[in-house]
């Protein structure tokens, strides 16, 4: 009688934040991390403004309820590709019939482990990559963006791909289309083998090299994930950042591998320990004056009658640190780069201009922001939407904090006991953030339909308000569709009041 064979045990830690940049104030990454299911994914939204938290919250949620509902002895490749299929579909669908929805999409990368297999599904530019038990680690994923396919076919450098104007269009990505093709990969798993999910959040500030060395140097998941976020702090941070780390069986002891490290890898990897994350530092860290806030593009496919122009050695373009991206699938240069310019010129109006006019959706942008601004340059906000900004920050830095300290006083301020009976538009707002982040979901919807009601019909705090309900309301709702009906009622109702 043959002996059960072993199953390794699944570890596994993520870290997720918003990064420095503050015309980002939500985190519009998600992510799923079940180490008893052994099902992993990450997603990152785009369309800013436009919902690219309720994209990615949307993809995940499926994928894991798919999962969650498998049958035993189902072929896990198909459940993969059914699962992301239904994610786009539901996507592209909400952003048809929702008109404030109409530019979200989001890419997404998962990972089920059974036993000794992989199972890898994967659309857009965010990554996976498998460190094996003796140190290699290997890229599981290819990004589907406009000048890495050109650098696989050999009609570019991945030098010229670092500095090229493209590098951030993405060519595939879910609720773009409505359908999408999906990357599908299965790998055996051998005891001690690692495997990384990340946003290009992560990948734009710390090469394959350098994740190579960090994973390598500990054996602490939870530390990694640590400095993985103050390495993208130390570095700007200016694009939201994601990381899950999961690990099969036991860890491999450090100095089992170390001696397979070069001894200089790259002049970012020399300080490869793991540090503690300042977080005063952290989030004063001023941004190098070569980043540029990150904009995302992706374009359907293009024919592949023509191929990238490589951009000329001596050209010296404005520098965005961030990964390698690939190239359209299929190429139309032309098309791409005129559209690719008027995204320069005014990021929304192409993308309103494709979505309304062009037939399929040829968005997506991925949180579009203006260069920074000269020191000594006025700020294009004004004094009412700059605090509105501070104020949001400092409920992100520490919402338990804000409802203790900032809530009280302003309750005494109002002369109110109960803050939902607040008329202030702003602080109720405030006050559903604080309260969604710090798992009081109720009681965020109370305050968030209040500071929909009270808030002026066009502004700042009516638009954040809403989308923060609509993310709340789907991520509540098993019925989407009943959650996205109560939220255009919400909508229609008329505002009773003025922000302040």
């Amino acid at each position: 009688m043959s002996r059960p064979q072993r199953v390794p045990a699944v570890a596994s830690s993520a870290v997720s934040d918003r990064g420095l940049n503050e015309r980002r104030p939500l985190n519009e990454d998600s992510f799923l991390a079940d180490s008893e299911r052994g099902i992993f994914a990450v997603a990152d939204g785009v369309g800013g403004a436009e919902a690219g938290e309720v994209a990615s919250q949307t993809a995940v949620e499926v994928l894991d309820e798919a999962f969650r509902h498998q049958v035993d002895g189902a072929d896990i490749e198909d459940l993969m590709e059914l699962s992301i299929q239904r994610a786009n579909a539901s996507i592209y669908q909400m952003a048809q019939e929702h008109a404030r929805f109409s530019m979200m999409a989001t890419t997404i990368v998962a990972l089920h482990l059974k036993d000794n297999v992989a199972t890898i599904g994967h659309v857009g530019d965010s990554r996976l990559y498998r460190l094996t038990p003796d140190g290699q680690l290997i890229r599981e994923t290819e990004d589907h963006s406009v000048v890495e396919e050109e650098v696989r076919a050999g009609r570019m450098t991945p030098e010229q791909a670092a500095n090229h104007p493209s590098k951030n269009v993405i060519s595939r990505a879910l609720g773009a289309e409505e359908s999408v093709e999906v990357d599908l990969k299965t790998v055996e798993v051998a005891e001690g083998t690692e495997f990384l999910l990340c946003t290009d959040g992560i990948t734009r500030h710390l090469s394959d090299d350098e994740l190579r060395q960090l994973l390598v140097l500990n054996e602490d998941l939870d530390a990694v994930c640590a400095e993985l976020k103050r390495r993208c702090y130390e570095r700007g941070a200016e694009d939201n950042l994601t990381a899950v780390l999961v690990r099969v069986g036991d860890p491999i002891p450090v100095e089992q591998r170390e001696g397979e490290l070069e001894p200089t890898i790259s002049p970012e990897t020399r300080l490869a320990a793991t540090q503690p994350l300042d977080e005063t530092h952290a989030n004063t860290a001023s941004t190098p004056e070569v980043l540029v806030p990150p904009s995302r593009k992706a374009f359907p496919g293009l024919s592949s009658a023509s191929s990238v122009e490589p951009m000329p050695a001596a050209q010296s373009p404005l520098r965005i640190d961030s990964p390698e991206q690939g190239a359209s699938r299929s190429g139309r240069w032309v098309i791409s780069i005129l559209v690719f310019l008027l995204v320069l010129a005014s990021a929304a109006v192409a993308f309103y201009a494709g979505a309304r006019y062009g037939g399929k959706l040829p968005l997506v942008a991925r949180g579009a922001a203006p260069l920074p601004q000269p020191a000594n340059s006025p700020s294009p906000l004004d004094d009412s939407l700059a605090t509105f900004e501070r104020s949001r920050r400092e409920v992100d830095m520490d919402p338990a904090q804000w409802l203790v300290n900032q809530m009280q006083s302003e309750l005494v301020s109002q002369g109110i006991q109960d803050p939902l009976s607040s008329t202030n538009a702003e602080f109720l707002y405030l006050y559903g953030r604080a309260s969604l982040l710090t798992g009081h979901n109720e009681e965020a919807a109370k305050a968030l339909e209040q500071s929909i009601m009270k808030a002026s019909q066009d502004s700042t705090v009516r638009k954040e308000a809403t989308l923060a309900l609509a993310a709340l309301n789907l991520k509540s709702e098993r019925d989407k569709p009943q959650a996205l009906t109560h939220f255009d009622e919400m909508l229609q109702k008329p505002a009773t009041g003025n922000t302040p």
